[in-house]
């Protein structure tokens, strides 16, 4: 029986959530069109065929923890990272998603869901393990003022409430804590095709605090403009705010289209200081044979472009520029799954670029060992290939080799990025007599068990 229209309160889910959560079941993998609509129903927007192959997708079209107004959701990511550099302090630098060696840790626990009753929604997910202190430390935007707004958002991943207005094919009202699927990639690992985002996905933002409306114009076309606090932040950098929105069109279950565009204030402390990205990304899925051994396979490439302007800096000197491309397929009734890709930026005056965390260095106190002053030059690339095996919907087996490189030292080499004894003085500060151990390459592997309920 097809659920009570749970597309109404999904997040900006490049849609790629909207084909999971909208009709339960879909026809076998593979199938472009859901075999239980009742007759003379129209599938909701965007969920007209079986989208589950796209990158960023939430999972199986079963949600088992549904009842009534309330769709639950659990999610638990377990990894084991290896770096062939071997930092001593097993701390791991330069990414979003993986961060310490040669251990098991849980990257997220998630537990939360949708509501939806009488057109009124919420969605609630936690956020415990490593991303509870990892992703608070790359958001400055706390140290303006007091409240400790890192510490009151670190276990809520995404948190908003809304309203579905009857107008169009559905527009939804809602404020809060929202995804913002720039780069593509979702947030969390087990919905995308590598566990490692490659930077253009990594150094943009997963999250957006604010405001935004999604307006299905068509079956095939969404429009969702932002008014949020800023990049990914809790609170405000300066006195302004950010503003953008994202274009997502679907002419057909073969090909997604989606663009991310946006423009704030985002440097701490320069309220003159403006900025603007784009990220643009296609996904064609080219084979779909459900019969065979090779079940489906598909191409995505995201480019990304953006500068910063004022407040001593201009758009000739301080700019992003980067890409993403990956080749994935599927074999056996989608139970095993083979990915290669990667990726490159450019990024001078580093304003994207994540911080490494030298001696507890967080984006708000910066470190004199990694400079990101107006001219500083950083340009990387990587590289990656990802086995799945999948034997059901709910988990994910994942095996990943990851390439990464730098035209300057970035990543944790064999000393480290702690001192003796562990940090000192204030985070991020000089140290006497010690410096990072920081090198131009990483070569990692990953073991990842995902859950996604």
């Amino acid at each position: 029986m097809r659920p009570v229209t749970s597309w109404l309160f999904l997040s900006p889910l490049p849609s790629f959530v909207l084909a999971a959560l909208t009709v339960a079941p879909l026809a076998h993998a593979g199938a472009d069109v859901p075999t239980d609509v009742p007759s003379g129903e129209p599938p909701a927007p965007l969920a007209f065929a079986d989208f589950s192959w796209l990158p960023g997708n939430a999972g199986a079209s079963e949600r088992p923890l549904s009842h009534g107004p309330f769709t639950g959701e659990f999610r638990l990511d377990t990894a084991y990272h290896y770096s062939f550099n071997r930092p001593q302090d097993d701390t791991l630098a330069g990414s979003s998603e993986v961060f310490r060696h040669g251990e098991v840790q849980v990257t997220q626990l998630g537990i939360g869901g949708d509501f939806l009753y009488k057109n009124v929604m919420g969605r609630l997910m936690t956020q415990f393990g490593m991303y509870s202190q990892t992703t608070p430390r790359n958001d400055a935007s706390p140290s303006r003022g007091q409240w400790s707004l890192d510490n009151a958002y670190r276990y809520i991943s995404e948190a908003y409430g809304g309203y579905h207005f009857d107008a169009l094919k559905g527009i939804n009202l809602q404020a809060g804590i929202f995804m913002s699927y720039i780069g593509l990639w979702s947030y969390y690992n087990a919905d995308n095709w590598t566990y490692q985002p490659s930077y253009v996905s990594s150094n943009t933002p997963w999250f957006f605090n604010g405001v935004r409306a999604q307006i299905f114009v068509s079956d095939t076309l969404k429009i969702e403009p932002w008014l949020v606090n800023g990049w990914q932040s809790y609170g405000r950098f300066n006195e302004g705010y950010g503003v953008g929105g994202q274009l997502l069109w679907r002419p057909t279950g073969w090909l997604s289209v989606v663009g991310n565009q946006y423009y704030g204030t985002d440097t701490l402390g320069t309220p003159g200081r403006k900025r603007v990205h784009t990220d643009d990304s296609v996904m064609v899925k080219y084979l779909d044979t459900p019969n065979g051994f090779l079940r489906k396979a598909a191409v995505s490439l995201t480019l990304d472009a953006g500068c910063e302007f004022g407040g001593g800096v201009n758009c000739g000197s301080q700019y992003f520029l980067g890409f993403m491309a990956y080749h994935r397929m599927w074999f056996h009734q989608d139970r095993l799954a083979l990915t290669v890709g990667g990726g490159a930026i450019t990024n001078p005056g580093r304003y994207l670029v994540l911080l490494p965390p030298i001696n507890g260095a967080t984006a708000a106190s910066g470190t004199p060992y990694f400079t990101a002053s107006p001219g500083d030059r950083y340009r990387a690339w990587d590289f990656q290939v990802a086995a799945d095996v999948i034997p059901q919907p709910f988990l994910t087996f994942r095996v990943e080799f990851n390439h990464r490189a730098a035209n300057v030292p970035y990543f944790s080499g064999p000393g480290g990025v702690t001192p003796p004894g562990g940090n000192q003085g204030a985070p991020g500060s000089l140290v006497d007599g010690w410096s990072p151990d920081l090198v131009k390459t990483e070569n990692r592997l990953t073991a990842a068990l995902m859950v996604k309920l």
